[in-house]
């Protein structure tokens, strides 16, 4: 397995947490002084764990609802610092997974962009596990482009090809890099 310290050296500067708390224990700041290394959040962000979570990324991938917006700007604010977000997309509905409604995008960016300034850059998406990962990825990737939005986050280390055919920029492919993830 690789550690971070030689995927740094190596030139990899993008690097995914699924968790706020384990993010500040791995990056520390001695990680971070590399001038191109970004930090994404792609877990679901509590919003008691957003204040932490600007201060510490670079990019959040699960924007999903009013209020986490709200705490997120005033955080920017408050840290004199601006990041970039992806709006996570429910595509299946599912009431297990978090994310915003298909037909609540468009309201839900013009408020996060228009009305409050965040710096939505696309959408994100985690698929049902329902065997239609690309006619899901196929829908998230035409409302991305009907919203005018640059970036796509989707796709894992079983399903980046196909993410990849649908015009994803954003890639979560850590355990075909570093392995599977250790239980603690």
């Amino acid at each position: 397995m690789l550690s971070l310290e030689s995927l740094i050296k190596f030139g990899h500067y993008h690097y995914g947490e699924n968790k706020v708390q384990e993010a500040e224990e791995k990056w520390s700041e001695k990680l971070k002084t590399e001038p191109n290394l970004k930090i994404h959040m792609v877990g679901k962000l509590q919003s008691n764990k957003a204040r932490k979570a600007v201060k510490i990324f670079d990019f959040i991938h699960s924007l999903d609802n009013h209020k986490l917006a709200d705490i997120c700007k005033k955080s920017e604010n408050d840290l004199n610092r601006k990041i970039s977000y992806f709006i996570q997309v429910n595509i299946g509905n599912e009431i297990q997974k978090s994310g915003v409604q298909s037909k609540d995008v468009k309201s839900f960016l013009k408020y996060c962009k228009d009305e409050i300034k965040l710096n939505i850059i696309g959408l994100m998406v985690l698929p049902p596990n329902d065997d239609n990962t690309e006619k899901h990825f196929r829908n998230v990737s035409q409302l991305n482009y009907e919203l005018g939005l640059n970036d796509l986050s989707m796709g894992m280390s079983s399903d980046y090809k196909i993410a990849i055919k649908y015009k994803s920029t954003f890639l979560r492919i850590g355990s075909a890099i570093l392995g599977p993830r250790l239980k603690k």
